[in-house]
């Protein structure tokens, strides 16, 4: 009997030390199965939205593609790079012409000429001489100043001599001044001739002609000196254009490379710019 009774307690005591391992792996096989049922879910969900996004993708209407670029024509290149050389001289006139446009201008400054050099040097110990230089030296620029309104029909008159041909060369050229340099080899003599006439009466109007005839003439009487036969007129005119052509490269280069300088239609086909 006490045999039976003990069996019997050893056994409720074994199923009792099985029980809460038998619940652990109930609850670790209940977890996994959750986890397992996410992770399907999750990827599900994942697969769906791909799914709906490649579908909205391939409904999406192409976005066009954009317009080739129209080439340049001849016609269009030519008024344009007149345009710009038009606005080129309108402002180098503009600027030659100010109050001291070419006197305090570095860039454009006409000095005293290299042949009247020595006569500087010499009469500058003369009392009061170096005055007289100083002044004559500003009234040279004085004259190219009050001539230079005058350049203005004569430069915008030789843009007619740039054929088609050569303006889209010269729209599409690499330097920042071709237009210019272009004028220049084709109407320089020209506009020197052209201009001449006006910068001799300048020349005797702002009174560098008086100063110079007294400069020459006191220093024409030292002894063993060659005379000095400077034409002012000819100095004068070259060094005004030279000045200009300065300034029209200077509003050249504005152009091609600042796109807020394209103020026309005509200079924003030719150069680019809405």
């Amino acid at each position: 009997m006490f045999t039976r009774i003990a069996s019997i307690v050893l056994t409720a005591g074994l199923l009792a030390a099985a029980a809460p391992a038998a619940q652990a792996q109930t609850v670790k096989k209940t977890t996994a199965k959750t986890t397992a049922a996410k992770k399907a879910a999750a990827a599900k969900a994942a697969a769906a939205k791909k799914a709906a996004a490649a579908k909205a993708a391939a409904a999406k209407p192409a976005a066009p593609a954009p317009a080739p670029a129209v080439p340049l024509t001849q016609a269009e290149a030519s008024v344009g790079i007149k345009d710009a050389l038009t606005k080129s001289v309108t402002k180098a006139v503009e600027f030659a012409s100010e109050p001291d446009g070419f006197n305090t201008n570095d860039d454009i400054h006409i000095p005293f000429p290299d042949d009247m050099l020595l006569m500087k040097s010499t009469l500058g110990r003369l009392p009061g001489m170096s005055t007289v230089m100083t002044t004559f030296e500003t009234q040279l620029n004085r004259a190219a100043e009050a001539a230079a309104p005058k350049a203005k029909a004569i430069f915008l008159n030789a843009l007619t001599n740039i054929s088609l041909t050569d303006a889209l060369g010269l729209v599409t050229s690499g330097s920042t001044d071709a237009a210019t340099q272009f004028l220049r080899k084709s109407t320089e003599q020209q506009l020197v001739t052209a201009f001449k006439p006006d910068i001799s009466a300048a020349i005797s109007q702002v009174g560098a002609e008086a100063a110079y005839t007294k400069m020459t003439t006191q220093y024409n009487r030292i002894p063993l000196m060659t005379p000095v036969q400077t034409d002012l007129a000819a100095y004068t005119t070259q060094k005004a254009v030279d000045g200009i052509f300065v300034l029209m490269a200077q509003e050249e280069a504005k152009i091609r490379k600042n796109p807020a300088a394209r103020t026309t239609d005509a200079l924003k086909r030719a150069f680019g710019g809405k």
